[in-house]
């Protein structure tokens, strides 16, 4: 009997020491393929492949544990695009159009005779106060799981204005290559931005493949109601919690209470986010996406209305944080581009 089990455990480990041994070999053979193969092969695909290998490599002073890899990305023109405007905007302006039936007093009611006369102008001249009435209006007095239906059946309809294609299809191959690749060398990625939470939730969850409790933005007011044993929680229209510029760091730490190690973003609105993730004692890493293709996509940097980027461009050359040039770094932007 002693023999058989002696047998049996001799067994099990040469069978684990093979097992190990294939595994070994097959994260190596990870490390030659192309990780992101809608890059070019330019300082920045570099600079990202270097410091995944660096952080990830056990033996490496730099090594940082698999509990501490945090990511943050910005939404909006990081891993999806914002022009001409943000889309949860096109996605309130849609809502008015569609709830003027029950509000003809919208017809003379700023900023809804605006949106109502397709007036993109005289919406701007509105300004945040016109865009934050749009919002409440829109977004709040139902219940979490009617906005969540309300947002699903935008998406499979609506279409871009110059692009023609879906929303959903406005986000950036490259981005979700890197998403991909952290998560493929262990790192916990989550989205972090201006827009809204639950506006997010309801669909890029499966184009980014991050789970529902990994997207942190922006929320209005709710309450709980125990509606006669069929709880809901009700949308308020106030403002709960803009989750941009210094409110993402804050943010960060109340929700997921880490600094992240690496961060992405592409606005001054994310420049908190990234000094955040820069003062961390692990080795970091900083990455904006710089808008340079008027072509395939928009180029626009220090004077836009959406996205502006000025300090945090600055401070990436300052700090030597790495820059993307979308018009020479990546191969394709859009993953219909694919085709």
């Amino acid at each position: 009997m002693k023999i058989r089990y002696a047998f049996i455990l001799v067994l099990f480990v040469f069978i684990s020491c093979q097992t190990k041994e294939k595994t070994e070999e097959a994260v190596q053979e990870k490390k030659v393929e192309n990780p992101l193969p809608s890059w070019n092969d330019v300082a920045s695909k570099q600079n990202i492949i270097s410091y995944v290998e660096d952080v990830t490599n056990s033996e490496s002073q730099n090594f940082i544990p698999i509990k501490d890899r945090i990511a943050t990305f910005d939404n909006d023109g990081n891993l999806w695009a914002e022009q001409p405007a943000y889309f949860q905007l096109f996605f309130a302006i849609d809502r008015v159009k569609k709830m003027a039936v029950d509000h003809p007093e919208w017809k003379n009611e700023q900023p809804f005779k605006a949106v109502l006369e397709d007036d993109m102008e005289e919406l701007k001249k509105q300004g945040e106060h016109g865009l934050i009435k749009l919002v409440m209006t829109t977004h709040a007095g139902n219940t979490t799981e009617e906005f969540d239906a309300d947002v699903k059946a935008w998406v499979n309809t609506a279409k871009h204005p110059t692009k023609n294609v879906g929303y959903d299809k406005m986000v950036y191959q490259p981005m979700l290559e890197l998403l991909q690749y952290l998560r493929a060398n262990n790192f916990k990625t989550y989205v972090v931005s201006g827009g809204g939470v639950d506006f997010m939730r309801a669909f890029v969850t499966e184009i980014y493949g991050i789970p529902t409790e990994q997207i942190i933005g922006s929320r209005i007011k709710t309450e709980f109601d125990y509606n006669n044993g069929n709880p809901v929680i009700k949308r308020l229209p106030a403002l709960d919690y803009n989750d941009d510029k210094e409110g993402k760091p804050l943010n960060i730490q109340k929700i997921i209470g880490k600094k992240p190690v690496f961060s992405s973003g592409n606005s001054d609105g994310d420049l908190q986010m990234m000094q955040w993730a820069a003062s961390n004692t692990h080795k970091s890493f900083m990455l904006y996406v710089h808008h340079t293709d008027a072509e395939r996509e928009w180029a626009y940097d220090r004077d836009s209305h959406i996205g502006k980027l000025d300090k945090g461009l600055d401070q990436a050359i300052k700090d030597g944080w790495t820059v993307i040039d979308m018009k020479n770094d990546w191969k394709v932007i859009f993953p219909f581009e694919l085709d």
